[in-house]
């Protein structure tokens, strides 16, 4: 194989000059329509050369898509010759040297890990988190590095998603002047311009779901404890979890498989139930008949749009077979409240944990490093933003109030939300709009999605499984619809995601890569 290699790279070299040239003739949409049909025409998808021949071609959309031409900005850094090495080793693995791309608060030993932020930059630890480990001892192949929400969104209430001093400002492909919802910005970027196989994201209260959905990917959180958290950037060991951003539910469930494991590192992976080798089983075969759905009438929100879209998929659900249940219910508002003095209390133990991990010299090594960096290079951190929750984080001391919070919150989201719901209504699922579509990108006045719209806050503050597949669109906007279900039944989520995605009869919007204004002056 060694002898090989040389060759590889070189013709590695030789076809994307040649596809260099012939993409100058295509538009956008023609580069990613091409590479789909190049995969669906193939009658082995789990052929390594069909994979090694990918990593030539993500190189030329991240050329033509995201280094130039629109300049979506949704990854960081890249090596394609090298993941190519890489994947030439892969011929007898699980995933068989597919390129997954890697949210930028995650450690791989290729690249720096920054979150986002230049006190960061030089972050170069040369370890990869144990989930980068278990992806390519499955044979996964790390393609790059994707921007992000700096600090995966929790330094200040005014933030963008998807801006970062490090990565600047990710844009939405199907709409070039829309946000990318974060924190996994350039992750659901990534995938819905076709830049990797898949993505990984992390989440601790919508960062995978929020931009899988605006995006028109699919994201699946999974349950706290699956995926092992160590060398992650963190925010909270309540909520926080690593997921994978794929185009199907499939490939998602394929990408969990290889994440997922335990750590003894990290105590709640060893509490793990229910752990599957493979996630892909059952989910062809899965039926809906006769399955109980519970509908989250109250969390459909006030966007008309987004309502009629999810009363399609309604009804895509129902003529499969399944027996939807309609529920009226709001969590107890104390779970909100209380889950930000969770949030508050752990960013300031955690983060203070993690930076005093860091192998590199001249790095931050507390929460306070951090203020005092941000204050001193305010010019390029704090241009567009502040920094108010990371300053009240490092005020948040008290122990005891945060126990107690700890205690209320999780409880109302699990036991006194989810729990009882699937047991009250005695369903198997609940299902929800999972957010509206994209907002104008505003650096100036930050983030204005529509809150009425989603559930998926239950299921974060609680560490249940929520899965967000595509359902159609808004004004060429992509919309997404949350399955959840019970802590520990990610296998389920998946199969009863999987099955909504072969019942769907909504067209999925084909990312334009022009402002959204530009579309409709066209149409």
């Amino acid at each position: 194989m060694l002898r090989i290699l040389p060759i590889l790279l070189a013709t590695f070299c030789c076809l994307q000059a040649t596809q260099l040239s012939a993409q100058e003739q295509q538009t956008p949409r023609e580069l990613i329509t091409e590479l789909e049909e190049f995969t669906a025409q193939t009658e082995h998808p789990d052929d390594h050369a069909l994979h090694l021949h990918l990593l030539v071609r993500y190189s030329i959309l991240l050329k033509a898509l995201d280094d130039d031409g629109p300049a979506i900005n949704a990854v960081i850094t890249h090596n394609v010759p090298s993941a190519m090495a890489a994947g030439a080793f892969q011929t007898n693995t699980e995933l068989v040297g597919r390129a997954i791309l890697v949210k930028d608060n995650i450690e791989t030993r290729e690249f720096p890990t920054t979150a986002g932020s230049l006190a960061l930059k030089d972050n170069n630890t040369g370890r990869d988190a144990p989930l980068i480990a278990n992806i390519r001892a499955a044979g996964g192949v790390i393609l790059g590095k994707t921007n992000l929400s700096e600090w995966a969104n929790i330094r200040d209430r005014k933030s963008t998603s998807g801006w970062s001093a490090i990565g600047g400002l990710t844009k939405n492909p199907h709409a070039t002047d829309r946000n990318t919802c974060g924190s996994s910005s350039g992750s659901g970027a990534a995938i819905a311009a076709a830049f990797a196989w898949a993505a990984i994201g992390t989440e601790t209260n919508g960062s995978i779901t929020c931009p899988a959905s605006v995006n028109g990917v699919v994201g699946f959180k999974p349950s706290v404890g699956l995926v092992s958290r160590r060398h992650i950037v963190p925010i909270s060991s309540t909520q926080d979890t690593a997921g994978p951003m794929a185009r199907s539910v499939n490939d998602a469930a394929m990408l969990l498989g290889a994440m997922a494991g335990e750590d003894d590192q990290d105590a709640v992976t060893l509490t793990a139930q229910n752990r599957q080798a493979d996630y892909t089983l059952g989910l062809e075969d899965f039926s809906l008949e006769g399955v109980r759905i519970g509908v989250m009438r109250n969390q459909i929100g006030n966007d008309a749009d987004v309502e009629t879209v999810f009363g399609v998929a309604m009804s895509d659900l129902e003529r499969a077979g399944a027996i939807l249940v309609d529920i009226e219910f709001d969590p107890n508002p104390e779970m909100y409240r209380d889950s930000f003095t969770i949030l508050l209390f752990e960013l300031r133990e955690e983060m203070g944990k993690y930076l005093r991990s860091l192998p590199g010299e001249d790095l931050p090594r507390s929460l306070t490093d951090l203020i005092a960096f941000n204050k001193a290079n305010a010019e390029t951190e704090m241009q567009y933003f502040g920094q108010g929750i990371f300053q009240v984080a490092e005020r948040t001391t008290d122990r005891q109030a945060y126990v107690k919070a700890r205690e209320n919150a999780v409880r109302i989201a699990g036991k006194e939300t989810l729990d009882m719901l699937l047991a009250q209504y005695d369903v198997q699922f609940l299902v929800a709009p999972t957010r509206g579509p994209a907002w104008v990108s505003d650096l100036e006045n930050g983030d204005s999605f529509n809150g009425s719209i989603g559930f998926g806050s239950p299921a974060a503050i609680a560490g249940y499984p929520h899965l967000t597949v595509p359902m159609g669109a808004v004004e060429r906007l992509p919309v997404g619809i949350s399955f959840f279900g019970a802590k520990w039944g990610d296998h389920d989520v998946l199969k009863v995601g999987a099955a909504y995605e072969r019942a769907r009869s909504a067209e999925l919007p084909i990312p334009s890569f022009k402002p959204w204004q530009v579309q409709a002056t066209e149409d």
